[in-house]
C-alpha cells in the first residue's frame, strides 16, 4: 500500500529529477508576487505584455483544437493564472506610470507607449472610447455569455452523472466493457462533473478582472493629473494628455489579451481533476500541440514586424515559439515513424477482420419484470449511496414466494433517461403495468381517511392503492404521524408498489418454467405423485391454467400437494381448466376462508337477494347477463364493497356453488377487491352472518 506524495516531496523530485514543468505554478506565484511588491524596469514590463499577449492568444488557441473535453482540463487553472498576471501587470505598470509618467510617453515601456499612440493616434478622447467600447464587449456579452453556459452546463452535468454512471454499470454487467475500461470511464464522468462545478467559478475571474480595468484606469487618469499638477508642477492639458494616454495604453495592453481569454472561456466548457499538479497540467496541455506554437509564433513575430512596436521583445517570444514547435513536430514525426516502423513487422501484420455475421445471440429477450428509474431514483438502487431498495425487493420476493407459493422472477433495475427524474415504470414482459413519483429524501404522508389535520407540501396519491396523500419533508415526520397519516419513505413507496403489483399480476407471472421448477421442488419430497400425474393423467398446459385461474382470484397455491391430489383425482374424467379449478377451490376451501376471515369466528359477508338468485340461475342457463341486470348488479355490488369497507369488514360475497365462477369472472375487473366465495367452500363449523345485501332493488 503506497501513499500518494506531499507537496514536498514532488517538489524535492522535480528538482532532482530535472522535471520543470512542475515548478510552473509556484514560479509564475512568485513572480505575480513580485511584480505586485517590486518595482521593474521598462525593459521587463514591455518583456512581461508581450507574454500576456502570446499566453491569451495561446489558450484561445488550444481551446480551438480542442477536440475533446478533457484534452484541455487545466482551463479554469489557466484562466485563473492569466486573470492574476495581468493584474500584477496593472499594478507594476500603475506604479511606473505614477512616478514616471512626467518624463514622456515611453515612460512606461515601449508597449504601452505603442498601444496608447499608434492604437489610438495619440488622442487620448478616441483612446477612452475604445477602451471603453472593449471592457463593453468583454463584460457585458462575452463573459456574461461564457458565465451564463457554464452555470447551465454545470447543472445539466451533475444531473446526468448518476445516470452515466448506471449505464457504465450496465455495459459492464452486460459484459460490454472489462473492469479496467469502467473504472476509466467512471474517472472521466467524475472529471467531467467537476470541471463544470470549477467553470461556473471560474467564469466570475473574467468579470471581476473587466471592472478591475475599469476601475485602475479611472485611478491612472485621476491619480496621474494629481501627482503631475501637484508633484512635477504640469498644467492641466499637459498633464491629462501625458497621465491619459499612458492610463490608455496600459488599459489596452490588458483589456485585448482579457477579451482573447473571455472568448477562450465560451469556447471552452470542460474541467476535469486529475492526478497532476497544476503546473504539470499547464506545460503539458500548453505545449503539446506544434500547429499551435507555430501559430502563435508567427502571430507574435508578426505583431513585432509593424512599425512602432518593439521589434526585439516580439520578434524574440515570437522566434522562440515556432523553434520549440518546430522541435516539438520533430520529436512526434519521429515517434510516429517508430510507431510505424514496429507496425509494419511481418509479426504485427494480420488479416482484416471481418464483421460478424449475426446470430441467435443478437436477439434481445424482454424480461419477466422490469423497473425502470429517473436517474434522481438511482440513490435508491445504489448500494455505494446506501439504497435499500434493492434489499427491499428481495425480501418482496421471498415474501411472495412464502404467501403465494412460487418465486418470482428477478427484477431487472435499469435508468431510463426517457423518463422524468423522479418517474419510475413497472413493466411485465416488457408492457407497462404500473408508474409513479418519488422523491428520495421526502417523505409520503398517506391519509388512510381518519387524519385531522392537513399538511403542507405537494399533493398526490398513493400510486398502490390510490389513497391521498402529500411529500412532505423530513422536518414534517412527525408532525404526519400525529395527526394519523402514514409516513413512509420514497423506497418504501416504490417496494409497495411492485410488491402490490407482483401480487395482483400473479398469474401471469406463473409461465410453464415456473410450473415445471415448481412440480420439480415437489417431485424432490413426493416423485410418484409427478410421475403419475404429469403429463400422463393431465397435460403441464392445463396444470398451469388451473394454477393460473387460483391466482387470478386470489388463491396462493401454496398447498400443492392438495391441489395435485385433487387433480390426480377429477382430472381422468374432467378436462375443462374451469371445472378443474372449481372442484381444486372445493379442496382447498378451509385454506381459502381462513385467508379471508382468519380465525374462528363469525363470518361477515355480503349476500345475494333471492330473487336475483334466481335471475342469476336462469340467466347461467341461458344466453347470459341482460344488460340492464348487469349494470344494476355491478352497480349494487360497490355500494355493498363500500358498505363492508366503512364498517371494516372485507368485501366477501357469499353465494351458490354453480353462480360463483360467473359472478367472479364478471365483478372481478370492476371490482377487484370484491372476493366471491361459494357456500360449498365454507367449512361446517364457520358461523356466517350477511350484513348486506344485493338484489332488494332488482
Amino acid at each position: 500500500m503506497s501513499a500518494r506524495p506531499s507537496g514536498l516531496v514532488r517538489l524535492q523530485g522535480a528538482l532532482t529529477g530535472g522535471d520543470f514543468r512542475a515548478l510552473a505554478g509556484p514560479i509564475l506565484i512568485v513572480l505575480i508576487l513580485g511584480m505586485m511588491i517590486l518595482p521593474l524596469p521598462t525593459f521587463a514590463l514591455d518583456l512581461l505584455f508581450t507574454f500576456n499577449i502570446a499566453l491569451s492568444v495561446m489558450v484561445l488557441l488550444v481551446s480551438l483544437y480542442t477536440q475533446k473535453p478533457l484534452d484541455f482540463s487545466a482551463f479554469p487553472t489557466v484562466l485563473l493564472f492569466s486573470t492574476l498576471l495581468r493584474l500584477s501587470l496593472n499594478v507594476a505598470s500603475t506604479r511606473v506610470v505614477l512616478m514616471n509618467g512626467h518624463s514622456g510617453g515611453d515612460a512606461a515601456g515601449k508597449v504601452i507607449e505603442a498601444f496608447g499612440h499608434f492604437l489610438v493616434g495619440g488622442n487620448y478622447a478616441v483612446g477612452i472610447v475604445v477602451f471603453v467600447i472593449l471592457v463593453t464587449i468583454n463584460f457585458m456579452v462575452i463573459t456574461k455569455g461564457a458565465g451564463r453556459i457554464a452555470e447551465v452546463s454545470a447543472r445539466f452535468t451533475l444531473d446526468a452523472m448518476p445516470g452515466k454512471q448506471m449505464a457504465i454499470d450496465a455495459d459492464l454487467n452486460a459484459g460490454l466493457i472489462d473492469e479496467s475500461t469502467a473504472k476509466k470511464r467512471r474517472t472521466a464522468v467524475t472529471q467531467e462533473a467537476e470541471f463544470y462545478g470549477s467553470m461556473d467559478g471560474a467564469s466570475k475571474f473574467v468579470r471581476g478582472d473587466a471592472v478591475a480595468g475599469v476601475m485602475i484606469m479611472v485611478i491612472n487618469v485621476i491619480g496621474g493629473l494629481i501627482i503631475g499638477m501637484v508633484q512635477h508642477d504640469m498644467d492641466f492639458g499637459r498633464a491629462a494628455t501625458t497621465y491619459t494616454l499612458l492610463a490608455i495604453g496600459d488599459g489596452l495592453v490588458a483589456q485585448i489579451p482579457a477579451l482573447v481569454i473571455s472568448t477562450a472561456a465560451g469556447v471552452i466548457v470542460s474541467r476535469v481533476a486529475t492526478d497532476e499538479d497544476v503546473g504539470t497540467q499547464m506545460i503539458g496541455q500548453l505545449f503539446t500541440n506544434p500547429r499551435v506554437l507555430f501559430i502563435t509564433g508567427g502571430i507574435v513575430a508578426g505583431m513585432g514586424l509593424i512599425p512602432g512596436m518593439p521589434h526585439f521583445a516580439f520578434l524574440l517570444l515570437g522566434g522562440g515559439l515556432i523553434w520549440l514547435g518546430r522541435k516539438l513536430a520533430a520529436r512526434a514525426a519521429a515517434s510516429a515513424a517508430a510507431a510505424a516502423a514496429g507496425a509494419a513487422t511481418p509479426e504485427a501484420i494480420t488479416a482484416p477482420t471481418e464483421a460478424p455475421d449475426a446470430s441467435w445471440d443478437d436477439v434481445q429477450m424482454v424480461d419477466p419484470l422490469g423497473l425502470e428509474i429517473g436517474y434522481r431514483l438511482i440513490p435508491l438502487v445504489d448500494a455505494a449511496q446506501d439504497g435499500e431498495l434493492l434489499k427491499r425487493i428481495k425480501g418482496i420476493r421471498k415474501k411472495f414466494a412464502q404467501e403465494v407459493g412460487f418465486l418470482a422472477p428477478v427484477v431487472h433495475i435499469r435508468d431510463n433517461l426517457d423518463l422524468r427524474p423522479n418517474n419510475y415504470r413497472i413493466a411485465l414482459n416488457g408492457v407497462e403495468i404500473g408508474s409513479g413519483e418519488a422523491f428520495p429524501g421526502q417523505w409520503l404522508a398517506i391519509n388512510p381517511g381518519q387524519v385531522s389535520g392537513p399538511l403542507p407540501g405537494t399533493p398526490t396519491r398513493d400510486p398502490a392503492f390510490g389513497l391521498p396523500a402529500v411529500w412532505i419533508e423530513t422536518a414534517m415526520r412527525e408532525q404526519a404521524q400525529l395527526l394519523g397519516y402514514t409516513v413512509v419513505d420514497a423506497g418504501t413507496v416504490v417496494a409497495t408498489h411492485l410488491n402490490h403489483l407482483i401480487t395482483s399480476h400473479a398469474a401471469e407471472l406463473l409461465g410453464r418454467q415456473e410450473v415445471q421448477q415448481l412440480l420439480d421442488r415437489i417431485g424432490r419430497d413426493a416423485p410418484k405423485l409427478i410421475e403419475d400425474l404429469v403429463p400422463k393423467t393431465i397435460a403441464l398446459a392445463t396444470l398451469q391454467k388451473v394454477l393460473q385461474s387460483l391466482l387470478e382470484e386470489g388463491v396462493p397455491i401454496r398447498d400443492m400437494r392438495t391441489i395435485l391430489d385433487t387433480l390426480a383425482e377429477h382430472a381422468p374424467r374432467v378436462g375443462d381448466p374451469h371445472e378443474l379449478t372449481a372442484l381444486t377451490r372445493l379442496a382447498l376451501g378451509r385454506a381459502i376462508t381462513q385467508q379471508l376471515f382468519p380465525g374462528s369466528g363469525e363470518m361477515n359477508v355480503i349476500g345475494l337477494d333471492p330473487s336475483l338468485e334466481r335471475l342469476l340461475g336462469q340467466a347461467l342457463g341461458g344466453s347470459g347477463l341482460e344488460p340492464g341486470l348487469a349494470a344494476t348488479l355491478l352497480d349494487q355490488a360497490r355500494q355493498a364493497v363500500d358498505m363492508q369497507q366503512n364498517q371494516g369488514l372485507p368485501a366477501v360475497l357469499l353465494v351458490q356453488h354453480a353462480l360463483r365462477p360467473m359472478l367472479s369472472r364478471f365483478l372481478r375487473r370492476s371490482l377487484p377487491q370484491l372476493k366471491v366465495l361459494s357456500y360449498a367452500e365454507v367449512p361446517d363449523t364457520r358461523v356466517v352472518r350477511v350484513t348486506t345485501t344485493i338484489g332488494g332493488q332488482v
